[in-house]
């Protein structure tokens, strides 16, 4: 494919997945008392009990312009499909530019780490408030490129460094996390210069680059035990196929086998976009978790 092609194809995908209309929660809970510590939640709709919930991160870069809206449609999707959804919103970069930075920074640190984790740690009651007829039993926690990220590290917590405030004593009860599009592996996205430079802007920069990824990069937190699969889109752009599959022979070589997916003809945002197939391709890589 030449290079106007593909970014033609990565035009229509966006504007595809852009163009539905934000879905409105069922219900909204805070976990904290900054505006973006809250969780929306999206009941089946086919009003059954005993379902499985997905815990959602949306993805964005880390950065401010990307609230947990854009991926409402995906979230109602699931919701249409029998799953319970648990929507979550953390704080990301400031939306000023700092001087020399084309764009929104990406991320805070430490405080998006410290909202995923109270997120998390909060769900199982809030949930079981707001969506009293899901399982908790069989929670898979799933999210989108930057959110892949922060899925991969929510079911990796108990093998953070001794000394992590965000560790855990003993694995998340989880069923599994699927990874769609991750940002799973920071040495090949910074060789990529996946997002633009956003992951030395969530680290704060190359001084403290290589001390803060042995906390956050996924590729450095393995083996987890969590079972865990990854679907990427062959033609994306955005996080390209080498960094999903440095992710994985990162999880290899240490002894743990992740489930790849890959779509031909599928860019970064068909995997969210509920007019496209891929997306009920990552239905049913949840379900297969889930149940």
């Amino acid at each position: 494919m030449s290079d106007s092609a593909a970014r033609d194809r990565d035009a229509a995908e966006t504007e595809s997945a852009f163009a539905h209309p934000v879905v409105a929660p069922d219900g909204s809970a805070a976990y904290g008392s900054h505006p973006d510590q809250v969780i929306d939640f999206f009941a089946p709709r086919d009003g059954r009990t005993g379902t499985p919930l997905v815990v959602l991160l949306h993805g964005g870069a880390w950065r401010a312009p990307y609230d947990r809206q854009h991926v409402s449609p995906f979230a109602d999707f699931l919701a249409r499909r029998g799953f319970a959804v648990a929507s979550v919103e953390y704080r990301r970069g400031v939306g000023i530019p700092r001087q020399g930075s084309a764009g929104p920074l990406a991320g805070r640190w430490p405080e998006t780490f410290d909202d995923v984790a109270a997120a998390m740690d909060a769900l199982p009651a809030l949930a079981a408030g707001k969506l009293p007829g899901a399982d908790l039993r069989k929670t898979v926690v799933t999210g989108h490129s930057a959110g892949g990220q922060l899925a991969l590290w929510a079911a990796a917590r108990h093998v953070l460094p001794e000394g992590s405030p965000w560790r855990l004593p003993a694995a998340p009860p989880l069923r599994g996390v699927v990874a769609l599009a991750p940002i799973g592996d920071f040495a090949s996205a910074v060789e990529l210069d996946v997002c633009s430079g956003a992951l030395h802007q969530l680290l704060g920069g190359a001084d403290d680059f290589e001390a803060r990824s042995a906390h956050v990069d996924p590729a450095l937190l393995l083996p987890t035990g969590i079972a865990t699969a990854v679907v990427q889109g062959v033609e994306d752009t955005t996080v390209p196929q080498a960094v999903t599959e440095a992710f994985v022979d990162a999880a290899a070589k240490a002894g743990e086998m992740v489930g790849l997916t890959l779509l031909d003809g599928v860019g970064h945002f068909p995997l969210i976009d509920p007019a496209a197939d891929a997306c009920a391709v990552v239905a049913e890589e949840i379900a297969q978790l889930a149940w």
